[in-house]
This record gives structure tokens, C-alpha cells and sequence, in this order.
């Protein structure tokens, strides 16, 4: 298991680069690697780390200083583990998934959520249509089918008015800039700045897009989430202030 040695997640330790004539590959002759940025995830990483590892090269569990056992759960269930040594929050731990696939030299990340929303089930679909649209990124939309509705309304309204603001600003034309669920060439993430804790995909996407990178989504189920992911309308209430942070940070320094 690897740990990182200071709170700046780019300066991750991570796994020695692998000799790429050992690695198997996948997605037409491109390896390809899934993130699971992890916290307090024991009693699901097993299930996710097994079922991912049937579509990807390698599993990367992105460990969040956990206080239960989801590290050495997913270590058991032969993921490659990252540990955080202070719970430093999801956009410090998607950061440090991508710093290991850029240092491995792995082509194509798949960025899954560790709590099981994300059915790895849809990668194969994921991949191919990022080769259909010669696309950078592929998001799993939630809007494309009808499982949004299984959220509540202040959920709903949340995700249209982020993505309604990604399209206004990045020139897109996307239905659920919120999903955790993605698809990217590693070649793009290389380009892309650190995400901050809040809103990470929404200034992440604004960010590629605005550097003209392609982005693309598929029609992906997902329940609800888990209790932790929630929000209520006070949460709700505090967007106009985050979004106008997160935007001005994209549109002036990146």
C-alpha cells in the first residue's frame, strides 16, 4: 500500500512505473485504469474493486484516510491502493488517481464512485463511445434515462443548475455535469489543473471545455446516493456563492 507524504496530493507516492510489454491492455490495444477516489467505504470497495476489475487493466483505490478498514479491504481484493495521510477530500483524491495513471503511462482512465452507484457494468459502453465521438471525456448522464427521477427535487434542481451554467459558459451541450462517473484520455488530464474539493466536476469539465477538449456522455442508471451524498435545501442555497468561486477560478486561472 502506498501513502502519500504531505497534504499537496501531486505529490503523491506512488506505485513505481510498471514495465508496459507486462501490462495487459484493453480498449484496442489502450490500457486502461480505474480510479475509485474512496472514503469510509469498507462494506462496498469489494464489490466495486471485483466488478471493475473485469473491464479495466487496473484497479487504483484512492484511499482518503478512511477511519474503518476500506484501504486493506481493497488492497485484499488486489487493487492497487494510494493512502492519504489526513482526509484531504474527493478533489485531492480523483487528483492523486490521475497523477498514477499519468505516472504509469496508462491511455484511458475510468473515474468510478466507490459507494456502488456506478454499475461498472456500462464501462465497455463508455469506452466505445469515446472512440464513436473522438471524444477526451465521456460522462455517465443520469438525464439520459429516467433514473433522475428517483432524486429529490432539490437534487434535481442542483444538477440542471450546474449544468446549465457548464453549457452556458463552456459551449457544451450536456445534461449532467454533476456525475462522478467518467471516461478520459489520459493525454487530457495532463492538461487539466488540480480540482478543488466542491464542485470538482463541474470546474473540471468548465475547464476542458473551455480548452476546447472534447466531451461526450452515454445513458448511465444510477440509484440514489448513499446517505453521505445528499444534500438539503439549505446545501442548496449556498450554490450561487460556490458556483461564482469555482467559475471565476476557471475563467482567470486556468
Amino acid at each position: 500500500m502506498s501513502s502519500l507524504r504531505g497534504v499537496d496530493a501531486a505529490s503523491a507516492e506512488v506505485p513505481d512505473q510498471a514495465d508496459p510489454a507486462a501490462e495487459p491492455e484493453s480498449a484496442a490495444g489502450r490500457s486502461v485504469v480505474a480510479v475509485v477516489p474512496a472514503y469510509n467505504e469498507a462494506e462496498n470497495i469489494e464489490s466495486v474493486v471485483r466488478d471493475a476489475a473485469e473491464y479495466v487493466d487496473k484497479v487504483v483505490v484512492v484511499d482518503d484516510k478512511s477511519s474503518d478498514d476500506t484501504a486493506s479491504v481493497a488492497e485484499a481484493s488486489d487493487a492497487d491502493v494510494v493512502s492519504h495521510p489526513m482526509n484531504m477530500g474527493v478533489g485531492a483524491a480523483i487528483h492523486t488517481g490521475y497523477q498514477v495513471a499519468i505516472r504509469e503511462g496508462f491511455d484511458l482512465v475510468v473515474q468510478i464512485d466507490a459507494d456502488g452507484q456506478h454499475d461498472p457494468s456500462f464501462i465497455p459502453e463508455m469506452l466505445a463511445k469515446l472512440d464513436e465521438d473522438d471524444a477526451d471525456m465521456v460522462i455517465g448522464s443520469r438525464w439520459l434515462n429516467s433514473s433522475y427521477k428517483e432524486y429529490s427535487a432539490v437534487r434535481r434542481a442542483g444538477i440542471r443548475f450546474f449544468t446549465l451554467e457548464a453549457n452556458v459558459l463552456g459551449g457544451l451541450s450536456i445534461t449532467d455535469v454533476t456525475s462522478g462517473y467518467r471516461v478520459y484520455r489520459v493525454s487530457m488530464l495532463e492538461d487539466l489543473g488540480r480540482p478543488e474539493n466542491s464542485h470538482w466536476a463541474l470546474e473540471q469539465t468548465l475547464e476542458a471545455a473551455r480548452k476546447d477538449y472534447e466531451i461526450t456522455e452515454v445513458s448511465v442508471p444510477m440509484p440514489t446516493e448513499t446517505e453521505g451524498s445528499q444534500f438539503d435545501v439549505e446545501t442548496f442555497m449556498k450554490y450561487p456563492a460556490r458556483m461564482l468561486l469555482t467559475t471565476m477560478k476557471v475563467l482567470i486561472f486556468r
